[in-house]
């Protein structure tokens, strides 16, 4: 779908009108009396994303009229009235709507208002052979009757672009998208300026990566350290902001099998990843003043003969052990690694790793936050400004010694895991013993936030892309120059 703007209404079959909570009692359209008494009678107030659809005869010809509400006018309200229009003409059989707002509204506020319509407009049908004519999307043109936004937008559409790019990776399946094929998707990165390298199994077998390659060592496919580098800064910077993605392509659970009554799920077990690899676009795209380094641990967790067993003893990049209790604990496993390398490489001074990384944590939060954790204030508060602004939210969850005990092996230097309670703390604890002192590091869990059952304000169900506003955010307010 595409965005337009226009400082007149173009010649499009429906014409949405942006109405304030409550002021919808005069309308620039022949029918207002009846259109207000309509959308009276079907309680419609201008809320933030509601609707009232109807039709009138403007010009000689029957135009859809859709009345769109924006709340408050502030931003939030008018992506989610973006995301609405989306969702209620997407399928509807119009083709081109043009939007007029109220007085007063910013060229950021219609930015975020074309941003929530475009993310909306997502959807993945590349399977799709037999598609019902009524299923197919017909919208392909949005024009915002407003002066062109300029950066505002701009920056805005390169966010938009990274989140699909991340929603077509966790959407693909696993025969499609596996650790090389991972890699391969992001290679035309380097056409924006990224740089890209990349470590197979032999390269991390020289470095020591067994807990890394421990849970690879059970798939045919091979595994991947995948490093991605933006330096918008031109060399100014010295040492770039990390972030850190597990990208398990598909989880079995290994030895220690998964049910199998919903596994399928589990091909977004690269969420992490997908959204480090989405946000890597979305800074190149928008040229983000910054140096930013984006790396992704890609194996797959499969269950052959050579698989890992719980019991195993690993060693880690970083020289600890750990004894494997549940071979379905594997995302710290590829994190350790990727982190200790991230850190002999670039030595950075704030380290953010994404992963989709424990059942505990959709427990603890269900769909509406992921769980963070993060051993400095100053980066804490960061990352909360940035959850609200970009509205990818975030919870905190503490870090404590305490917690120690419960990962510690009588035959190793830790275990994966502990036991049944706080498993999402001792997750985030294995990981915190793999960060060097004075790195300021920060862990997100996002596991209930990449994939959705239902429709949100800016995804339809699916992968909702999570992760890479939030990186963007904190990058641009934290990070750029």
């Amino acid at each position: 779908m595409d965005i337009a703007f226009s400082p007149s209404r173009p010649d499009a079959d429906t014409l949405v009108l942006a109405v304030g909570k409550g002021g919808f009692d005069t309308l620039p359209i022949g029918a207002s009396a009846t259109v207000t008494a309509g959308a009276a009678a079907a309680r419609f107030g201008g809320e933030a994303g509601a609707s009232f659809e109807s039709f009138v005869e403007e010009s000689g010809k029957v135009v859809r009229l859709l009345l769109l509400g924006v709340g408050g006018g502030g931003e939030t309200d008018l992506e989610k009235a973006g995301g609405a229009l989306t969702a209620k003409l997407l399928l509807s059989g119009a083709t081109h709507a043009a939007v007029e707002f109220p007085a007063g509204v910013s060229a950021e506020g219609a930015a975020r208002f074309a941003q929530g319509a475009l993310l909306r407009s997502w959807r993945i049908d590349t399977y799709r052979t037999k598609l019902p004519e009524k299923a197919r999307p017909t919208l392909t043109t949005v024009t915002l009757v407003t002066d062109d936004p300029g950066a505002p937008w701009m920056n805005r559409a390169a966010v938009a672009a990274g989140v699909a790019f991340t929603r077509e990776l966790v959407s693909e399946p696993a025969n499609i998208l596996y650790p090389e094929s991972f890699v391969e998707r992001c290679r035309p990165l380097a056409d924006l300026g990224v740089k890209i390298s990349v470590l197979g199994r032999d390269e991390m077998a020289a470095l020591g990566m067994g807990a890394l390659l421990g849970v690879a060592q059970g798939s045919a496919r091979e595994p991947q350290l995948l490093a991605m580098e933006w330096d918008g800064t031109e060399g100014a910077t010295a040492k770039p902001v990390v972030f850190v993605g597990k990208g398990v392509t598909f989880d079995t659970g290994g030895i220690s099998l998964k049910p199998g009554a919903g596994m399928e799920d589990m091909k977004w077990d690269m969420g992490g990843a997908g959204a480090v690899a989405g946000a890597m676009k979305a800074l190149a795209l928008r040229k983000a003043k910054a140096r930013v380094v984006g790396i992704c641990g890609l194996v797959e967790n499969m269950p052959d003969a050579n698989a890992q067993r719980p019991g195993d003893i690993v060693t880690t990049m970083s020289g600890q052990t750990v004894e494997v209790i549940n071979t379905d604990a594997e995302g710290r496993l590829v994190l350790c690694d990727a982190i200790t390398w991230a850190q002999k490489t670039y030595s950075p001074e704030i380290l953010i790793d994404l992963a989709t990384l424990t059942g505990a944590m959709i427990v603890a939060l269900g769909d509406q936050y992921a769980g963070y954790f993060c051993n400095d204030e100053g980066l804490a508060a960061d990352l909360v400004a940035a959850a609200e602004a970009s509205g990818d939210p975030l919870w905190r969850f503490p870090l404590s010694d305490a917690y120690n005990k419960l990962i510690d092996s009588p035959i190793a230097d830790m275990k994966n895991m502990g036991a049944r309670y706080a498993g999402s703390i001792t997750a985030a604890q294995f990981i915190k013993r793999f960060v060097d002192d004075g790195v300021k590091w920060a862990h997100l869990d996002i596991a209930g936030m990449v994939w959705a059952d239902k429709p949100g304000v800016t995804w339809d169900k699916g992968a909702t892309g999570y992760g890479v506003r939030l990186i963007d955010r904190l990058v641009a307010d934290r990070f750029e120059r």
